[in-house]
């Protein structure tokens, strides 16, 4: 449970990182948005790497992958719904179900 935990705090600040500038800092130069975008992904790699050496041996790293990818899909949605004000898209339930067959075809014994 550590594992995933901390995958999800460190996706968190990777959306933040990822997308956040182009709300927040759309009139500014597109530098000063690698900088926060670096400083905020600063963040995510204080959590996302020991996540996944906490996680490795536990998961192998395919499985690893596949469980980042559903967290994303997981963190993303709500924070392109309620933060960029996104409409909630349909295309949200088929993705979340191409990656729930993912998660079947790498979790299988």
């Amino acid at each position: 449970m550590r594992t995933i935990a901390l995958l999800a705090l460190s996706n968190v600040f990777m959306t933040f990182a990822w997308y956040a500038h182009l709300k927040n800092l759309r009139a500014a130069p597109w530098y000063i948005a690698v900088v926060a975008s670096w400083g905020i992904a600063f963040f995510e790699y204080l959590v996302q790497v020991p996540a996944n050496r906490l996680g490795y041996g536990t998961f192998n790293l395919g499985q690893l992958k596949i469980l980042q990818e559903v967290i994303t899909l997981t963190i993303f949605i709500p924070f392109a719904v309620f933060y960029m004000g996104q409409p909630l898209k349909l295309n949200f339930l088929w993705a979340g179900c191409c990656l729930a067959g993912a998660v079947f075809f790498i979790f299988r014994g």
